[in-house]
């Protein structure tokens, strides 16, 4: 996708997971990457030399703590200090550990702190940092902005209902942005992906069981990897993707039709 050569993508939650995985995958295409971290200062600082010594791209991180989304604004002004554009923009980052309790687990044990912190690192943060990436992408004549999801706001999965129910409202608000932001011609929406093999699923305590139900479900018989992700976000901020907006891409191994 030669098209993004020497354009700018800012994703958040950069450093593991998906997030890396995307990273790597746009600056392998030319595009420079900004992505934030919530503690791992070490290994973005890893990340980047690495990237840049690949890959022959910029690449900058910041911290940003995801459950106080106005820093978002904070972080751009850094970005703004590093970088003369953007293109895309990929709300990615999520919460885990004990920002989550309440959050995570069967629906009788649901308390609103953690549903309520969920929300604000899914929803709220997207939209902050929706905003912000907008106003940029505005100067430049338009972009791409991407919300990661899950299928798990479709297809019953233990312990799940707090980040369910906020990947379908996430989506919600995906498709409201779209249809604001396309004037600017700035296209807006999500991929939802899932089960993923990464360190976040890994923690589920049923993990094992997961993996197994998801082999069993896929018709390609195997667990989803954060590289299979990746094509749909480039598809996405491609310029193959034009007229595609206010839509969600799945990207499940066929798991949700099972």
């Amino acid at each position: 996708m030669a098209d993004m050569k020497g354009k700018t993508l800012f994703i958040s939650g950069g450093t593991r997971g998906i997030g890396k995985a995307i990273v790597y995958a746009f600056a392998k295409e030319g595009c420079n990457v900004a992505f934030t971290y919530a503690s791992s200062a070490d290994t973005a600082t890893q990340i980047i030399a690495d990237i840049e010594s690949t890959y022959g791209v910029k690449c900058r991180a910041y911290k940003l703590d995801i459950l106080e989304p106005t820093t978002y604004k904070d972080v751009y002004k850094e970005f703004d200090e590093d970088f003369d554009r953007l293109d895309y923009f990929i709300s990615n980052a999520i919460i885990s550990g004990r920002a989550v309790v309440g959050g995570f687990g069967p629906f009788m044990r649901l308390k609103p702190r953690g549903l309520n912190n969920i929300y604000t690192a899914t929803v709220d943060a997207f939209v902050v940092g929706a905003q912000e990436a907008a106003k940029r992408m505005e100067k430049v004549g338009g972009g791409s902005i991407i919300s990661m999801s899950s299928t798990g706001n479709l297809v019953y999965t233990p312990n799940y209902a707090g980040h369910g129910t906020n990947k379908a409202a996430v989506e919600a608000m995906v498709r409201y942005a779209a249809a604001e932001l396309g004037e600017k011609n700035i296209r807006v929406n999500a991929v939802s992906g899932g089960p993923i093999d990464t360190d976040a699923l890994k923690a589920f305590p049923n993990y094992e069981e997961v993996k197994a139900e998801v082999v069993r479900r896929s018709p390609l018989s195997r667990m989803g990897v954060p590289e299979d992700l990746t094509g749909a976000c480039k598809f996405l901020c491609s310029n193959d993707s034009s007229w595609l907006t206010g839509q969600t891409i799945v990207v499940d191994g066929g798991t949700t039709f099972q």
